[in-house]
């Protein structure tokens, strides 16, 4: 596993080993984060059940400000730490040792991206997107990764789906939380 692209682009990333562990594969974080391109640069993004933090690295290799990383599992939080490390973007993150559900629901930060990469057949998506919801930006993103046999998550009250992408057996869901719009 490494970083695909940016500042620490190439870099190898460690994982916790153990079969409560499935990093997401280099083809589908490029999807991602090619659904997501022009709205990476200056955003604030938490990575929630955050495993080896790959996914907040990634965006922060690809110019974003700030990165939460949220796990509960001591060791995810070393990897996330050493890859942090290893890839010289520890100033720029903030790893955090909690319950997801706790973090979400009691942070006062707000977001520009989310993602929601919790552990398959749990149910955990659709408890979580409308915590999310709350914490995220007018203009921003909650990607959820999950399997396909799982059922597709429903947009919560103020968000669009922008789209869901299928790779073999894994579904991705990018929800959109739209812009004010201007009042005159």
């Amino acid at each position: 596993m490494r970083v695909i692209t940016g500042i620490a682009r190439g870099r190898k990333l460690v994982t916790p080993e153990g079969i409560d562990v499935r990093p997401t594969t280099e083809k589908v974080k490029e999807g991602i984060f090619s659904s997501i391109q022009f709205n990476i640069e200056g955003a604030k993004v938490l990575d929630l059940f955050a495993g080896s933090g790959q996914m907040g690295i990634e965006a922060l290799s690809r110019g974003a400000d700030h990165a939460v990383f949220v796990d509960n599992s001591v060791k995810s939080l070393r990897c996330v730490n050493e890859n942090l490390c290893n890839t010289g973007l520890s100033r720029q993150a903030e790893v955090i040792s909690r319950d997801s559900y706790d973090y979400i629901r009691l942070t006062a930060q707000k977001f520009d991206i989310i993602i929601l990469d919790p552990p398959y057949r749990y149910g955990h998506i659709p408890n979580l997107l409308p915590l999310a919801e709350k914490k995220l930006n007018n203009g921003g993103f909650i990607i959820c990764e999950y399997e396909k046999e799982a059922e597709s998550p429903q947009a919560p009250e103020n968000m669009v789906l922008k789209k869901t992408y299928r790779y073999g057996k894994i579904n991705v869901s990018v929800f959109v939380k739209p812009l004010e719009e201007d009042e005159e």
